[in-house]
């Protein structure tokens, strides 16, 4: 039996927000065996006698839907007692619910529908099967008003006073288009850490709870502790000056749950959203103890590395960057957890790429999200990845070409050959390397252009402080074609490791003419670069220009900037600059920036309470007022942004100094690079070839290091003494 067979639905007139409620009773039978197979177009919950099956959020999961569907087959037989209740809820989710930046409805499809196949396998040997579009199959009173990403959810509990119920509508057969492929779900997401309330204020007859944390999830409610008929709970990531919960940067999301108390006091979750928040202000009750329980969700992956040092600032720094990952890794790469966006951004996702590779285990959140990437790619009319995956449906280049963003297709399976020492992902993505890189080549030149170069308006080295969207439209040259050279690197290396030497040849010969263009194009002869701010320096020093007199006049250059003018850089050129200054003679000043307590940089946001890092350097200016400033036609501060958290790169590569020699970490590089004002510094990275713990510290100018190898390791310190060591642990000092 295929799930394909049996999708229904329900001929509702289309109203944003609603959820349908089917059930389906399980006869008695002598049971050995049952599995519950099941999938939706929209976003479903099963639920057996009111147990919920499983534990994935959002279930079946996000992706192109015109041509990719998930489905989870689930073991219920402890679920089963006889004449038992299936109940499962389908909400429109991204298929068909209000979605992107832009409020769509309708994206994939018209309506949502959904799927399943109940197996119970008897003792006889026999087999039943249940299956959604069965007659036993019916419509009940959905307990929600509303259901929906951004504005959240209305809950009416059973016995709750309602006069406005929607109306039932029975099940029929769903005859719409389906995806081409349906496979098993390989990455969930599912609640994680309990996040306990940390403080209650009352604020003008409002309660409002401080959670401690910025982050993504959900807040479960406890009705039998519930003063009132009714609560209304908001969400957002800080307070105002006043001290009120500020939402204005959510848009047009409303981000609440409103619940109506009944006569069932079971505990209430929502299923249908998340939110990205620190607080919560409760309205309709009186708060007590318990009332109240908050749960961080994100795609499952597992911790793979840790960092502390005595430098509390540092160290809070390393902890917001875990959270940025944690509140963005849901389902895609998103870019923030709590406007009316949540969109999946390979150029967000390849910046800080390396660095959750550093903290999680993320090969299967990347398997699933390359496949997006392929998916949406085989309706781009140009054979371009888009900068959003999953696209809204078959597109072109558009008139920004976005490039930093759809280069995601590059560097993502570089980095996981690097990090996890796998080539699957280099088989896997490279017909979609070569269409991407194909298309670029296409764009070179033309009447308006550079032979050799994709001159075009784009985003640039964004949100790069003082440079707004019309600068960067004009000037964002250096940046973009910096990463078409990179993609030439990336895709002739990679056709000559698998055998295509053709290609090699071809993408070889066009690294070199694109570089030369670049060099003619855009550097002046002196060391300068003609679009003169930090981004392109550093862009061009880390994908472009060979090490030489013109390098190092272009990084002489890069550093006399830095400290005339501070740290001025935007989402794809910070990732670069602290290890490309600890890499070449600059740590101090890699220090010095990274420590920096004035804005823009990292601390001054750590300095004003920040818990994750922020989308703008300036997010909260030096009054306390939030940055409302126009970037894009609509208040854009987000709180919880990770581009910038790309800065725990540097804490893995170069504090701890852990980086692999050979992929997979076959062959360990361990190089710290100290700096006293850290204190004691620890941390440890789980590879594929076992776990790597660093520790040191500075004493009276001697460095004192211990460390544990599960391989062959090179080991350099601080006065440039190398060792050769085999698996185990060691101590060393050296003088600084």
């Amino acid at each position: 039996m295929e799930l394909k067979q049996h999708f229904i639905t329900t001929e509702r007139p289309y109203r944003e927000g609603a959820v349908e409620v089917f059930e389906q009773i399980i006869p008695e039978f002598d049971l050995c065996r049952a599995t519950l197979t099941i999938t939706a177009l929209g976003v479903y919950e099963a639920e057996i006698n009111g147990t919920k099956v499983g534990e994935q959020m959002f279930a079946p999961g996000y992706t192109y839907y015109y041509h990719d569907l998930f489905y989870q087959t689930h073991d219920i037989t402890d679920l089963l007692h006889g004449n038992d209740t299936l109940r499962i809820y389908l909400g429109q989710g991204w298929y068909c619910g209000r979605f992107t930046c832009d409020n769509k409805t309708q994206i994939y499809g018209e309506r949502p529908a959904v799927s399943w196949i109940l197996e119970a396998e008897l003792s006889d040997g026999s087999k039943k099967y249940f299956c959604s579009d069965a007659p036993s199959v019916h419509a009940v009173q959905s307990p929600y008003n509303y259901a929906g990403l951004y504005d959240g959810e209305i809950f009416f509990a059973d016995g709750a006073p309602r006069s406005d119920a929607p109306e039932i509508f029975p099940p029929v057969s769903y005859d719409g288009p389906l995806p081409d492929r349906f496979s098993p779900t390989e990455i969930m997401v599912r609640c994680r850490e309990e996040m306990p309330v940390q403080d209650a204020t009352v604020k003008d007859g409002a309660v409002i709870l401080d959670f401690g944390q910025n982050f993504a999830g959900i807040i479960e409610l406890d009705p039998s502790k519930m003063t009132g008929s009714s609560i209304r709970i908001r969400h957002g990531e800080i307070l105002d000056q006043d001290g009120n919960l500020y939402t204005r940067n959510l848009r047009k999301a409303k981000a609440e749950l409103i619940y109506h108390r009944g006569t069932d006091t079971a505990k209430y979750r929502p299923r249908f959203t998340y939110m990205g928040f620190r607080y919560a202000e409760i309205t309709g009750t009186d708060y007590v103890p318990g009332l109240i329980t908050a749960y961080a969700l994100y795609s499952d992956m597992e911790r793979t590395g840790h960092f502390a040092c005595d430098n509390s600032l540092a160290d809070r720094l390393y902890q917001n960057q875990v959270w940025g990952q944690k509140s963005n890794y849901i389902e895609v790469p998103t870019d923030c957890p709590q406007r009316d966006e949540r969109m999946g951004y390979p150029g967000d996702g390849q910046v800080f790429a390396l660095t959750g590779a550093y903290n999680f285990d993320t090969e299967r959140f990347w398997a699933k999200y390359l496949q997006d990437i392929r998916s949406t790619q085989q309706d781009n009319t140009e054979g371009y990845v888009a900068p959003v995956v999953p696209a809204e449906g078959p597109a072109g280049v558009g008139f920004l070409n976005m490039l930093g963003w759809g280069n995601a297709v590059t560097i993502i399976p570089e980095m996981l050959y690097r990090q996890y020492g796998t080539d699957r992902y280099l088989h896997e993505q490279y017909t979609s390397m070569k269409s991407h890189v194909e298309c670029e080549i296409r764009h070179m030149g033309g009447l308006q252009g550079v032979e050799d170069l994709w001159i075009a308006p784009n985003l640039g080295d964004w949100l790069c402080p003082g440079k707004d969207i019309a600068f960067m439209a004009q000037h964002n040259g250096p940046v973009s074609n910096a990463f078409i050279v990179n993609d030439l690197r990336i895709l002739s290396r990679t056709a000559r490791y698998l055998g295509k030497t053709e290609d090699a040849d071809r993408y070889e010969a066009q690294l070199e003419k694109t570089r030369e263009a670049y060099l003619r194009t855009f550097i002046n002869e002196d060391g300068t670069m003609k679009d003169d701010y930090q981004g392109a320096y550093i862009m061009a020093l880390h994908f472009v220009v060979p090490k030489g007199p013109l390098w190092d006049g272009l990084f002489r250059t890069l550093i006399e900037k830095i400290r005339g003018e501070g740290m001025q850089t935007g989402f794809f050129s910070t990732e670069h600059l602290l290890p490309l200054l600890a890499d070449n003679g600059e740590a101090d000043l890699a220090y010095e920036l990274l420590l920096q307590e004035e804005c823009p940089g990292w601390m001054y946001q750590v300095l004003r309470g920040a818990t994750t890092t922020w989308e703008r350097w300036d997010a909260i200016l030096p009054d306390g007022s939030v940055n409302e400033s126009d970037q894009n036609g609509d208040n854009m501060v987000s709180f919880n942004h990770y581009a910038f958290g790309s800065v725990g790169e540097f804490y893995y590569t170069h504090i701890l100094g852990i980086r692999p020699l050979e992929p997979g970490y076959r062959k360990i590089l361990i190089a710290p690079v100290p700096d006293a004002r850290l204190e004691k510094v620890s941390g440890s990275f789980v590879s594929r070839s076992g776990k790597i713990s660093v520790a040191w510290e500075i004493e009276d100018d001697m460095f004192s290091l211990r460390i544990e190898t599960p391989t062959e390791t090179l080991l350099r310190l601080p006065d440039g003494t190398k060792k050769e060591l085999e698996a185990g642990s060691y101590t060393f000092e050296s003088k600084l």
